[in-house]
């Protein structure tokens, strides 16, 4: 009898630590900590969790999860989606994503190379988007769907991030 109790206990403490680990990659804290090193490595200032921004974040996570469609919300913030399947996809695996974009800016032209996406990086580092909030949803289907809002928006035709 004892035996199945600590068994039973070990298995709740597994359990819990796991779902600890889970949520804990996706905290305000682990969307927050990505975009503030890649705004330092370029000179930009950290940006900060608003939950105001984060509940609209997740209210339109929340719309995605019978689709997982990478579908921009038209809101009122600067916005950058990302999708997943195959893994459980974090906080930071959206992130660094965005911030790969960086090969494919050109600063001094202020424009990406030839073909290529960037607009999610100049998000990530715009100057003046100082505050964020993001959502993460596991789809129907089982994929990902991440939502990083700013505030303000950035990517302004004709300014540069930085």
């Amino acid at each position: 009898m004892k035996f199945s109790n600590l068994t039973f206990a070990l298995g709740c403490a597994m359990f819990l630590a796991m779902a600890h680990t889970t949520i804990a990659q996706n905290s305000p804290q682990d969307f927050v900590s990505p975009h503030n090193a890649a705004r330092a490595a370029v000179g930009v200032g950290p940006v900060s969790w608003d939950d105001t921004v984060a509940a609209y974040a997740q209210n339109y996570a929340r719309q995605r999860i019978g689709d997982c469609r990478l579908v921009h919300s038209g809101g009122p913030y600067g916005e950058n989606l990302f999708w997943g399947s195959g893994k459980e996809f974090t906080a930071a695996d959206a992130v660094n994503a965005w911030v790969d974009e960086k090969q494919w800016y050109d600063y001094n032209t202020n424009t990406c190379a030839a073909g290529k996406e960037c607009g999610h990086y100049t998000q990530v580092v715009w100057r003046d988007s100082t505050h964020i909030g993001c959502a993460r949803v596991k789809c129907n289907s089982g994929a990902i769907f991440i939502i990083c809002n700013y505030k303000p928006p950035g990517n302004i035709v004709g300014q540069r991030p930085y």
